[in-house]
């Protein structure tokens, strides 16, 4: 069996145009969330949608792509690994953070922002 890494894939859709960063040592970082929607239908037959949000973090050269094509709404697939980082927020209080790190991204259906 071959060796399982930490690795995920996701496919859906911005829910804002990317936040931008460059950091004092001159990497750009980019973060956007994605939404995921699931639709099935419930007991009554009901069509029911559910939908999870992703946050996802690309850095250095993927940054500069996620900042030249994505915007609020492009259809996306991302290609990264989970990541869980802890933090205080504002008040003091312990928060545990997941996020994806981006190794690929792919627009779907076309690019909506010419760079």
């Amino acid at each position: 069996m071959m060796n399982i890494k930490n690795h995920v894939q996701l496919v859906g859709h911005l829910g804002a145009n990317p936040e931008i960063k460059i950091l004092e040592n001159g990497t750009k970082l980019a973060k956007f969330a994605v939404a995921i929607n699931e639709t099935y239908n419930n007991k009554k037959g009901e069509k029911v949608t559910n939908t999870q949000w992703h946050n996802i973090i690309a850095w250095g050269s993927l940054a500069n792509i996620a900042e030249r094509i994505l915007c609020k709404g492009t259809h996306v697939t991302i290609d990264g690994k989970l990541i869980s980082r802890n933090y205080s927020d504002k008040q003091g209080i312990k928060r545990t953070s997941t996020e994806i790190i981006a190794n690929e991204l792919m627009v779907l259906h076309g690019i909506n922002k010419v760079a």
